[in-house]
Formats: structure tokens, sequence, C-alpha cells
């Protein structure tokens, strides 16, 4: 699964049948077609051609939003919040990521690990984002995890305009998309997360780095934390901010939450400052 992990996250196009190819010519790993279907659907994945893949299953008994973002030029920070699901293996099994993210800056606003798919986990996620801000528009895919009753009450209590990808549309969240593809090069394939913990605590470090030191070329070169907040910050001063931050605290789930939430006050205090 870790092989086809890789495959299909460099080809998202690719079926069964190319992964198949590509595990025997380019991993050495014999195995047949049914197989290769079997434990793609364990992960939740299948080629954007002509659909899109589904971590996400949708339920037929929930409101599916309109797609809000068709000719929308996406301008400024806050206009527009992507979030998706994607497949994190470990050493012993699997979990799953979800993010949100601020189109304009790429900013990553919250993250969450979970060993299943159910829709806590998003929703939690959602809340954490908005300790930040209020974005204008949420967008997401016609997943249960997005039309079920509680995140959509967060969503409409926040004011926010809620936003969802058309079916068979796999370019509607192609921001987020990105950041998976990113996510999994320069960590998960690097470390190889034996447990969910040790995949938090990487997640942890490593969404730091991105948001805060990570420079993108689509930014001109500046860092998500730069274009977010509008300004530059002393990152010498929020590294020792965060550090004390980090060696006072337990990764807990609930720890992560607060730690998030005081991260996004050093922003504001450097900022202002």
């Amino acid at each position: 699964m870790n092989a086809i992990d890789k495959i299909y996250t460099k080809r998202p196009f690719y079926g069964s049948r190319r992964i198949r190819f590509d595990l025997r010519d380019y991993h050495d790993i014999h195995i047949g077609r049914k197989r290769t279907q079997r434990l793609m659907r364990i992960m939740g994945i299948e080629a954007i051609y002509p659909k899109r893949k589904n971590l996400s299953r949708a339920n037929k008994e929930h409101y599916k939003y309109p797609y809000l973002l068709r000719n929308l030029a996406i301008s400024r920070p806050n206009q527009v919040w992507g979030t998706d699901i994607t497949y994190i293996k470990l050493e012993n099994g699997w979990c799953y990521l979800t993010a949100f993210m601020d189109w304009y800056s790429r900013y990553v606003l919250s993250w969450r690990l979970s060993a299943t798919l159910e829709s806590d986990f998003c929703v939690q996620a959602l809340k954490q984002a908005l300790r930040t801000n209020n974005p204008e528009i949420a967008n997401s895919d016609q997943g249960v995890q997005y039309t079920c009753q509680d995140y959509i009450d967060v969503l409409k209590k926040a004011n926010v305009n809620i936003s969802m990808d058309g079916r068979g549309r796999c370019m509607d969240n192609i921001f987020t998309e990105r950041l998976w593809r990113t996510v999994k090069y320069e960590n998960v394939y690097l470390y190889s997360y034996r447990t969910i913990e040790e995949a938090r605590a990487g997640f942890k470090t490593y969404f730091d780095f991105y948001n805060n030191e990570r420079r993108h070329q689509a930014l001109g070169d500046q860092r998500p934390v730069e274009v977010y907040f509008g300004k530059s910050i002393d990152l010498g001063q929020l590294a020792k901010k965060q550090s004390r931050i980090i060696a006072s605290k337990a990764f807990s789930a609930d720890d992560m939450i607060s730690d998030a939430h005081q991260t996004n006050n050093i922003f504001q205090i450097s900022i202002n400052s």
C-alpha cells in the first residue's frame, strides 16, 4: 500500500491496471489486478479520470451545496479556504489526514489525524481553523464528512458561505491536492511513521516549517505566514516562543488544539509588534 500511495500521489490519474504495472516495473511487487483493486479500496482511492479520488463517500440524504468558485479571482487572504482528506500509510496500518488551507496564501490553518473516516476530526479541524479567522467561502468535496449536520452548523454559525466541488471535477480543489503531494514527498515518504502518535508529532514539526519557513515560488518566494498575515515576522523570536510552548506540553489531541491557538496568537503578537 505504501508503494501504491507513492504511485498514486505522483500520478493520480492511474487506475488499478497502470498501478499494477508500475508496482511490477519499479517496485518489484508482483500482484494481480484484483488485489491491487482491493488495496486501493481499503485506502479509499480511485483514478481521477473518469472519477476523482474519493476518500469521503457522499451521503445521498445530505444536502449538497453549489460550487461557488467558478471564474472567481482569489485576491486576498480569508477569501477562500479549502479542505480535503488524504490517506497516510503507517508502518502497521494507516490513518487519515485533513487540513484547512487558505488558498491565497497557502497557509495551513489547522490539521487533524484520525484512525477512521468518521466526521469528528473534520469538525474539530474546522473549529480550530475558525479560531484564527473566518473565511468568506469554505470549499470541500461532497463527502459525508463535509455534508454532515455538525460540520454545516459550525460554518453557518460563523456566517461562512459553503461551496462544494462538483462530482467528477478533480481540479476544483487543486490547491489542497498540491498540499497533499508536498506533504507526502517532503515528509511522509521520508520518515515512514510507525504509529499515529509518531505521525502526529512529525506533522506538528512539518506544518510549522511549511507555514513559517518554506518559501513558495507562487507567492513570490515568500512564506505562507507572511502572505496570510500581511507582514513579515521575527522568525527567531517566533521559534523561541514556539519551543517554550512545545517543551511545556505533551502532545495529546486536546493539547494540539491549544498549541495551535497559542501559535496563532504568537503570529498576531509578532505582527502587531
